[in-house]
């Protein structure tokens, strides 16, 4: 069964916009990425929306509907009642191109800050092992789409665009925090999570783990035991105690060996 839907659309460039109506018909089962590509081909063919794979997973189709960052290709019509007004307008916490359309380069800047997987020597026989409760710890790390909503809704960036410079971001905590609990990579990351990336800024409001659309845990099980493990390797005499003795020797690489 078809309707017709009050759709709302943030119209505009970096010079400034404006919300336009425009009125839609649309069928059962259909999500708002479906609306605005019938907006595009009927009544505005110029309307800039980037979009992918259409089925929540390259992240490309983040928006705000009705205010919140969703990926509009999982926002279905069926959530919103007949006659409600909805609204889309481009991600808030990044500058924006065109219309729907937001410059996220900010992310691929903070990506390129963040050291590589640096793994040890091979055994003797040419692998490497690890266990595989191991792999299993950071299996909801690697989920991550890089859609931005979290970094969109995080406040730290969204808020204050003088922090960004200093502040990496959750999405990018999650990596650190990844890589961090990885047996096999041999940096410590810990220092550069705190300085370099300002994980002491974010105020842990899970605001990031309520937008994400793989429903990763961002905030328990990332952000959390990333500032637990520098407060500890900070202020705990044990393992300040043991750095001192030599139970972590750092070569000129930064490489840690145990």
């Amino acid at each position: 069964m078809s309707y017709m839907l009050k759709l709302r659309i943030w119209r505009g460039d970096a010079s400034g916009g404006e919300i336009k109506d425009y009125p839609v018909e649309v069928s059962d089962g259909e999500v708002v990425l479906d609306a605005i590509h019938r907006v595009q081909a009927s009544q505005a063919g110029d309307l800039a929306v980037r979009w992918n794979c259409k089925a929540g997973k390259c992240g490309s189709c983040s928006a705000e509907v009705n205010g919140r960052p969703r990926l509009m290709c999982m926002c279905r019509l069926s959530d919103f009642e007949e006659d409600e007004v909805i609204t889309v307008t481009p991600m808030r916490a990044f500058p924006v191109i065109r219309d729907l359309v937001t410059d996220v380069s900010y992310n691929y800047e903070k990506a390129k800050e963040l050291p590589a997987f640096a793994p040890p020597e091979r055994d003797p026989d040419g692998k490497r092992r690890m266990q595989q409760i191991d792999v299993e710890r950071g299996q909801e790390c690697r989920k991550c789409i890089e859609c931005f909503l979290c970094q969109n809704t995080c406040h730290v960036v969204r808020d204050h665009e003088d922090n960004k410079p200093a502040f990496a971001g959750p999405r990018f905590f999650l990596r650190y925090a990844e890589l961090d609990m990885h047996p096999l990579d041999t940096h410590d990351r810990r220092a550069l999570a705190q300085d370099a990336a300002g994980l002491g800024m974010c105020n842990i409001t899970k605001c990031c783990t309520e937008v994400c659309p793989e429903g990763i845990k961002i905030t328990d099980n990332a952000i959390i035991p990333l500032k637990e493990r520098v407060v500890d390797r900070k202020f705990d005499p044990l393992v300040w105690l043991g750095s001192k003795i030599g139970v972590r020797n750092k070569d000129n690489d930064g490489r840690t060996e145990v």
